[in-house]
């Protein structure tokens, strides 16, 4: 059987205005809401009691009471540290597809809310960098590192870090026309806001991709702010690092554009430097 959570999760696209409103406060906090009183819920959601039965009648429940408790259920079936979309009971089958669903899910949400506006300027300060950092702790080192890869085929000079006192000197030697990308999925880890505020102090460019209103969106200049709901405090980082590394991969298509045709003679030089590395295809 699905988790409650992910089925809610999944269904978001297809609810109407009120059971979007009920399920966003049951996703934000579900453990609260397994102790709420429905006119307290519903008053959080801002929609009438009735709607909340209904909200709780769509996905199987009598009422909101036996909601709660099918809520509480999932909150303690997901495997622990590894997926809240997993049970302990899954079958090969289930739990792959419930990976795959659940990056999907997180992608399509994404897409459908990132403001191309914000890419846009976002591009422009990658562009315009003399230098680039790229910075992430944790699983986020690996997608920074991922975005090393991307970015230094724009001969800009560009590099990432995931030692964070390694990442603090950097932060006070840099100034104007360095840009320093923090990528966190929470933005609560200390030593990365801190980071990002000193090189903000020295002139640097900071661009943070991270939670809505986290420190870390607050502490930088450009915040590529990403909803996506996976609680990375008690589980793996799976959808969230997905997501990071297709955004990173739109904003290094942006610079490639931005850089025009001109640019794809150098692109193809890198690209045909590793034909003598690998085998024909037979």
């Amino acid at each position: 059987m699905e988790n409650l959570l992910a089925t809610i999760s999944t269904a978001l696209p297809n609810l109407n205005k009120s059971e979007k409103k009920v399920a966003a406060v049951i996703l934000d906090d579900p453990e609260a809401a397994t102790q709420s009183s429905i006119a307290t819920l519903a008053l959080k959601a801002s929609v009438s009691e009735p709607s909340v039965n209904r909200f709780c009648k769509r996905f199987g429940a009598s009422g909101f009471p036996d909601f709660k408790l099918q809520l509480a259920k999932a909150l303690v079936s997901g495997v622990r540290y590894v997926s809240s979309a997993v049970s302990l009971d899954d079958t090969t089958d289930e739990f792959t597809q419930k990976i795959f669903n659940n990056s999907i899910h997180a992608l399509s949400q994404v897409r459908d809310n990132i403001s191309a506006a914000l890419v846009t300027r976002v591009v422009d300060q990658l562009v315009q960098a003399r230098r680039i950092y790229f910075f992430g702790l944790g699983t986020s080192a690996a997608v920074a590192a991922d975005a090393e890869y991307k970015f230094f085929r724009f001969n800009t000079p560009v590099s990432s870090h995931h030692d964070p006192l390694m990442q603090r000197m950097l932060a006070s030697s840099g100034g104007v026309g360095d840009l320093f990308f923090c990528i966190s999925h929470t933005g609560r880890t200390k030593s990365l806001v801190e980071t990002a505020q000193l090189a903000r102090e020295n002139g640097a460019t900071v661009v943070g991709m991270t939670a809505p209103g986290s420190p870390l969106a607050k502490a930088c200049q450009w915040s590529i702010e990403l909803n996506v709901k996976e609680n990375t405090d008690e589980y793996l980082p799976m959808a969230s690092r997905i997501v990071h590394l297709v955004v990173l991969d739109a904003l290094a298509t942006g610079v490639t554009l931005r850089k025009g045709e001109e640019f794809l003679p150098h692109l193809a030089r890198i690209k045909d430097s590793l034909k003598s590395t690998r085998f024909n295809q037979e």
